[in-house]
């Protein structure tokens, strides 16, 4: 896909994004005239290396989050909601 027309920008968007993301470039036509191009952004974001992971998991166990229990983490919330709403929360 090297052209697409202003109407193919509306029926074709996800052609138009797979070949953004594939690094294409694009000529947007317009009453059969080119009138600019659509190109893809040049800074991708960083993807995480291995090392990048193992250094946030040691600040995660450095930080010592206390762990909840899925049922103590309702228990939490609800409280919260009963606080913040007062008792016309509907129950589950």
């Amino acid at each position: 896909m090297n052209t697409i027309t202003s109407t193919e920008m509306r029926t074709k968007t996800a052609e138009l994004i797979a070949t953004l993301l594939s690094g294409g470039k694009i000529d947007l036509v317009h009453r059969s005239r080119i009138i600019g191009k659509i190109v893809p952004e040049q800074h991708r974001p960083k993807i995480f290396t291995k090392k990048d992971l193992e250094y946030l998991k040691q600040l995660i166990r450095k930080m010592n989050f206390p762990k909840f229990s899925q049922k103590q983490m309702e228990k939490n919330y609800r409280e919260h909601m009963m606080k913040k709403y007062g008792k016309n929360l509907p129950r589950r």
